[in-house]
């Protein structure tokens, strides 16, 4: 839904381990900036991007999503999956815009619930909608939950004596029932948003 765009330089905000940030340098011949606070999750990315060839063009930096220090209008493209809840949507929105260049592009994947009153938000914080879209209701399923819940069961039979680590594996198996008990309620959409020229 994005222009083409030669050479964009995207930061990819809450990156993880890179899925998104490794499709965005398949998508574009750009310069992609993963952040992230884990560091653990940035090496596992690090050691993608090596693999993938892409070490001349995407890079990993340890940062908190309460302190991005990147100069104004920097970016062509600002892109976050899953991560903009942490600081809420509208404070997302307008500290994000900054880091855009004139006429940038911000991409937002976030709780179905936003939909209501985030489409609302987007032009009274500098944006004009370009679209959104929800993700099938067997998305999360599909590529999350289910693999996760297998991967429990399995840990269940290799840790059964660590309480510990039983306690942890309860805590997401109860996640995991909560979704099946109302899935509709843990779907989650795409904002797609281009800045809005200041008056």
């Amino acid at each position: 839904m994005l222009p083409k765009l030669e050479k964009p330089y995207i930061l990819d905000i809450g990156c993880g381990s890179g899925v998104p940030t490794i499709e965005l340098a398949k998508l574009s011949n750009g310069e992609i900036i993963g952040i992230d606070i884990n560091q653990s999750l940035l090496d596992k990315l690090d050691r993608k991007i090596e693999e993938e060839g892409f070490s001349d063009r995407v890079k990993t930096v340890k940062c908190s999503l309460f302190a991005i220090d990147f100069p104004d209008e920097r970016f062509d493209i600002v892109w976050a999956e899953g991560a903009i809840w942490i600081i809420g949507f509208e404070k997302g929105l307008k500290e994000w815009r900054r880091l855009l260049k004139p006429n940038g592009f911000l991409v937002v994947h976030d709780e179905i619930r936003t939909i209501s009153n985030g489409l609302e938000k987007i032009a009274s914080c500098g944006y004009r909608r370009i679209n959104h879209f929800q993700l099938p209701e067997d998305a999360w399923w599909t590529e999350f939950y289910r693999p996760l819940e297998k991967r429990i069961k399995e840990l269940y039979m290799k840790y059964k004596n660590d309480p510990g680590v039983l306690k942890i594996l309860k805590e997401y198996q109860n996640e995991i029932d909560m979704v099946k008990r109302n899935p509709k309620d843990h779907s989650s959409a795409f904002f797609i948003m281009q800045k809005s020229q200041e008056s």
